[in-house]
């Protein structure tokens, strides 16, 4: 099975030597965060983007743990994966609450009118402030102007008491967050991880002979790559290219376990697809071919995706706050709906790129990834 996103795996190392030499790298990333975040100091943006890094490491240690488990000593892999889980949970959670908070009271100025509609988005969900994005005719628009949209009097009174509210909650959540950050930096147990990572970056515990081929890895990459696929295949792919199909939007005003089952299967998609991603990089570290643009994109649309999904339940968490105004529950609503047709927008956006024919030969075979969309 070839992925036309890359170029074929390099051949003369063995896997261990590929697969030492990738975990090496990133336990000495991890490290090197994590002296920044030490150096720090007061410094918030410098800590939250050593933060970042550490987690960005400590994804890539876990994902190639998980599909290379079999060439690794299975205990030790498993163990290590675990807990840098516990730790980059632990540290994402406050960067989540910053996030999802600019988000939604981003979206309550704009649907209130007090701030312009952003610039369009790409393919690739980027803005485009220069230049308006190419979309295709069938693609959703954008919201039409606040000006425009029926209800605006009643949004702009609830809209400020809404932020007030979602502003109190999620920082609280973003300190209780942060303790729990500088609790768990300050443990037995993370130092114990610590440790383990500082190991790491000189011996990796491989369970393969040594000289084993390179193929050995690329089978395990390719089923991650199977995976994958099937995730995608169990996608209601074909529902998602209609625009304004609403099913995100109904699904999402049901109760909050329906809404977070409709939104399983894309975030475990989203899941894979970073596995995926980290496996070919293992396999593609020596020429230092990244993932194509096509998964690059469908990755940053499926991050969009569990960012509305997100950021939709959180506004209709706040909605549920006992003996609020009749015009901030309005106003909370009308962000819950708006956050849903990001989602949407989000499932339109990624079949899309999903279906998207890479280039290469005029007369090689088909990608996989457009055969696995129904």
């Amino acid at each position: 099975m070839h992925n036309h996103d890359l170029p074929l795996a390099p051949r003369g190392p063995g896997a261990d030597q590929v697969l030492a030499g990738y975990l090496h790298r990133q336990a000495g990333d991890f490290l090197r965060s994590l002296r920044l975040h030490g150096e720090s100091g007061a410094d918030t943006q410098s800590a939250a983007e050593a933060a970042r890094s550490l987690r960005r490491a400590a994804r890539r240690i876990r994902g190639t743990l998980h599909t290379f488990r079999p060439l690794l000593d299975p205990a030790w892999g498993d163990q290590l994966r675990t807990e840098l889980a516990w730790l980059s949970g632990v540290l994402a959670e406050e960067h989540a609450c910053t996030a999802r908070l600019s988000r939604l009271l981003d979206a309550l100025a704009r649907l209130s009118g007090t701030q312009p509609v952003p610039a369009a988005r790409t393919a690739d969900g980027d803005s485009a402030p220069d230049a308006p994005a190419e979309v295709a005719p069938d693609a959703p628009a954008g919201p039409p102007p606040a000006a425009e949209r029926p209800g605006r009097g009643s949004l702009t009174v609830g809209g400020a008491r809404a932020g007030a509210l979602l502003e109190r909650q999620l920082t609280l959540r973003r300190t209780r967050a942060h303790s729990a950050a500088l609790q768990a930096l300050g443990s037995a147990r993370f130092h114990a991880v610590a440790d383990a990572v500082a190991l790491l970056a000189s011996e990796v515990p491989l369970a393969t002979p040594a000289g084993a081929p390179g193929a050995v890895l690329a089978a395990h990459a390719e089923g991650a790559e199977l995976r994958l696929l099937d995730a995608v295949t169990a996608l209601p792919l074909a529902r998602a290219s209609h625009p304004y199909n609403a099913e995100a939007l109904v699904n999402g005003l049901a109760t909050a376990s329906a809404g977070e089952a409709q939104d399983a299967p894309w975030h475990r998609v989203r899941h894979l697809l970073r596995l995926h991603r980290y496996a070919q990089e293992v396999l593609h570290a020596g020429d230092g071919a990244g993932p194509g643009r096509r998964l690059s994109a469908a990755g940053r649309t499926l991050d969009r995706h569990r960012d509305a999904a997100e950021a939709a339940a959180a506004a209709a968490s706040a909605a549920r706050t006992p003996r609020i105004a009749p015009a901030t529950a309005y106003a909370l609503g009308v962000l819950h709906a708006d956050q849903r047709h990001e989602v949407e927008a989000a499932r339109f956006a990624f079949q899309r790129t999903w279906q998207e024919t890479p280039p290469g030969p005029p007369d090689g075979p088909r990608d996989e990834h457009a055969l696995a969309a129904p």
